[in-house]
């Protein structure tokens, strides 16, 4: 599998162009808009477009996905059902942030704990990780050791937790108990900045390193 990186939105948000090598079939995850930077790496890849996947309701992550399902008649994955919340406010986030408008909508499946999407020859495991907000949801290829986190963990950072609905320890704890026992080696895509390992952020990540969470729960 190959994971492009496509910068988008003014928040510079990581949407990732997940391409299986056996069928050329892709997956594109949390398509927060400028569709024809997105549109352009599918065709730099020779891609067939087959499924939309998304983390969580924040518009620089989900804002563009209706236009791109629409345009290529592919399904919307994800985030969990607790982000309805989100995703029927993002005519207000749109206007709130100054982006083109944004409609609530309802993703052709709601994903949760356990689940798992696929496309091509690509399976994905889904982990509801809430705290940055109530639905997020992670996505998880055990076999390439990628995984795609939205904003729930950052090099050298964790999500923001002061937002509607956020809850700083249930991020915490998703980190710890649902993220770090996949493995020291899995490379996580972020929603925004630079690629990380899950070993290298329980080193040094001054939140959720085991060093730090050993100190919050002394």
């Amino acid at each position: 599998m190959k994971v492009t990186l496509i910068p988008v939105t003014p928040f510079q948000q990581n949407c990732s162009l997940l391409v299986c090598d056996q069928t050329q079939r892709a997956a594109v995850v949390d398509p927060g808009g400028d569709l024809d930077r997105i549109e352009a790496a599918l065709a730099r890849e020779g891609a067939q477009l087959e499924k939309i996947l998304l983390t969580h309701g924040h518009l620089d992550h989900c804002g563009g996905a209706t236009a791109l399902a629409s345009k290529f008649g592919v399904p919307i994955e994800g985030p969990h059902e607790d982000e309805r919340f989100w995703l029927d406010q993002l005519a207000s986030q749109s206007r709130d942030f100054g982006f083109p408008p944004a409609q609530a909508f309802e993703p052709t499946r709601w994903l949760t704990d356990g689940d798992t999407v696929s496309f091509g020859a690509q399976t994905l495991d889904v982990f509801h990780c809430p705290g940055h907000t109530p639905g997020h949801i992670v996505f998880v290829d055990r076999t390439h050791r990628v995984a795609l986190v939205g904003d729930v963990l950052f090099k050298g950072s964790i999500g923001r937790t002061d937002f509607p609905r956020g809850n700083h320890q249930d991020l915490l704890d998703a980190i710890r108990t649902k993220l770090w026992p996949l493995g020291d080696d899995i490379v996580f895509v972020p929603g925004h900045g630079p690629t990380s390992t899950f070993g290298a952020e329980r080193r040094s990540n001054p939140y959720v390193s085991d060093a730090a969470l050993a100190r919050g729960h002394a």
